[in-house]
């Protein structure tokens, strides 16, 4: 299981592509290679937030959980990065630093992670590889802070789809036919289910990640459940 976990990322690739529109002008002929970036806010208990690059503000509105942009283009090379709490006044900097150099032609998740007390930016690389015919291609990251290690598996005692996933790790993206599937959500190794999901459909030739949200203990907006993101 492959993991990244860059701080930077985190809160940059939210606000990249409107720094490229809205500060560089002469970049709209610009063909040089960028690097691609979703960022997915998946701290259950934590606020938005507003995303300054090189002292530009570059984001309209607070990115909050449990939403994600598009992927971005991403100018590769170091940046500076502010990170302020959304509306506070006066401005809370939680966050100021400068990247390491951002490589091109790769594509990235980078999520919120944690609960806000421990609130991390957590990133894996995209396999964004076309499906073969007939297939989809799926792949499940744990991000309950306070949930065990899990299985995903068919629905009413099935098969495993995804075994051993811990927080913060990640499956890799995994051949699955087409269609529609009834999963649950088990404690790693065990038939208890923690989760049951709602019916997932994937698509043929599609590519999809679906993350564990929010809290094992959690009520409301923050209890356990899952996301689906169509990364391709």
């Amino acid at each position: 299981m492959k993991k990244f976990s860059w701080i930077f990322l985190l809160f940059l690739t939210s606000v990249s592509a409107l720094v490229l529109s809205s500060c560089n002008d002469d970049d709209d002929d610009n063909t040089d290679p960028q690097a691609r970036v979703m960022v997915i806010h998946a701290s259950p208990d934590a606020p938005g937030v507003d995303v300054l690059v090189d002292d530009v503000k570059v984001n309209s509105s607070p990115l909050t959980f449990p939403n994600n942009s598009a992927y971005l283009d991403v100018m590769p090379g170091v940046r500076n990065v502010k990170v302020n709490v959304a509306g506070s006044n006066p401005v809370v900097t939680a966050l100021n630093f400068n990247t390491p150099a951002l490589e091109a032609e790769k594509s990235y998740s980078a999520f919120a992670g944690n609960a806000v007390a421990n609130i991390e930016p957590i990133l894996f690389t995209d396999d964004l590889t076309s499906p073969a015919a007939g297939k989809a291609h799926v792949r499940f990251i744990h991000l309950s802070p306070d949930a065990p290690a899990v299985d995903v598996a068919l629905a009413g005692g099935g098969a495993v789809v995804f075994g051993n996933v811990s927080f913060k790790e990640s499956s890799v993206f995994t051949p699955l036919d087409a269609g529609t599937y009834n999963l649950e959500v088990r404690v790693a190794g065990t038939s208890t289910v923690a989760l049951t999901l709602p019916p997932v459909t994937v698509e043929n030739g599609k590519i999809y990640t679906v993350f564990a949200k929010g809290f094992l203990a959690g009520t409301g907006a923050q209890a356990l459940g899952a996301q689906i993101i169509v990364n391709k």
